[in-house]
């Protein structure tokens, strides 16, 4: 089969897309024909050997932490699951990836496809959609009524968070970049303010940080926080924010694979309640051009890395 990965740690350009042999499941593992993966910012630092303590992954190691595609083949053990079957799912972050023909998964990751949009297209959510819910409902425990600064809800992560917590019935207060107020905007927010830290009438119960500002700036945000409230942070090189004296915990998130939570995602979403966000579709060779578009500038949007082609 046909996969891209890297041998080496270094720039996009220890990315091959090479022939390598097909796997075969394990008990408790299905093997899936990927229709597509995605591109996650986190995989050019894994790739570039930034994240070698916390993800410690073997090389040669294959990137794409989603997977969207069909089950062609089943481990001992597996129920549940059928040959056929479309599913979704977010692999741990030092498995071997989907950035390849064929992909083993943990039968117990994976969700069904969403019947609303393209299976191709699913391969977008499962990383940020799980992002989103863990650092809301999962750590921040968000209840309707209260009040919510995302920083940096001009994202994927972001577009997602907002939908899910006005969803939960949330007051959402929106920091974003100078151009993607819009995708804020068409998220739900409540209020938008441009980055930096913003004036507000009143204190939040809790701060979502998902943009990479300076550490001081991140630190300053407990000061916006009620007593008692909560500060989660995706920037996991910085500390999240606490103030002790008041009650205020910070929270460092390290997503994590749930079946339970993405078919919760994959139920808002053929409901209509939650949206994807702008996708662009690129084939699986292509997918090393993508590592080196991050070196200049912050991808908008979700790449869906497209592996079969009928998908």
């Amino acid at each position: 089969m046909k996969a891209v990965r890297f041998h080496e740690y270094g720039d996009p350009d220890v990315l091959r897309y090479e022939d390598v042999e097909q796997p075969v499941p394990g008990a408790g593992e299905v093997r899936i024909r990927v229709a597509a993966t995605s591109f996650n910012p986190v995989e050019g630092n894994i790739r570039a050997g930034r994240m070698q303590g916390p993800i410690p992954v073997a090389l040669p190691h294959t990137p794409g932490i989603d997977i969207a595609g069909t089950i062609d083949a089943l481990g001992d053990g597996v129920t549940g699951l059928a040959v056929g079957d479309r599913v979704i799912g977010a692999l741990p972050l030092a498995s071997r990836g989907a950035a390849a023909e064929y992909v083993i998964a943990p039968a117990a990751i994976l969700a069904a496809a969403p019947a609303s949009v393209p299976l191709a297209d699913a391969a977008g959510l499962p990383l940020v959609g799980l992002t989103a819910w863990q650092a809301l409902f999962e750590h921040a425990n968000l209840t309707a009524g209260q009040r919510l600064l995302i920083n940096g809800a001009g994202g994927v992560v972001g577009g997602y968070a907002v939908q899910l917590a006005k969803n939960a019935g949330a007051y959402v207060i929106a920091t974003t970049g100078a151009g993607s107020a819009e995708q804020a905007e068409a998220a739900g927010a409540d209020e938008i303010h441009g980055p930096g830290l913003p004036e507000l009438a009143e204190p939040v119960d809790v701060v979502l940080n998902l943009a990479p500002v300076d550490p001081e700036q991140l630190a300053a945000t407990a000061g916006l926080i009620r007593d008692g409230g909560v500060a989660v942070n995706t920037t996991v090189w910085m500390p999240a924010p606490t103030d002790e004296a008041r009650g205020v915990r910070g929270i460092n998130l390290f997503f994590h694979p749930d079946a339970e939570q993405l078919t919760q995602l994959v139920t808002l979403l053929d409901s209509g309640v939650l949206r994807l966000g702008p996708t662009r579709r690129v084939p699986l060779a292509d997918l090393s051009q993508v590592h080196t578009e991050t070196l200049t500038a912050p991808i908008t949007g979700k790449v869906v890395v497209l592996v079969s082609p009928e998908s």
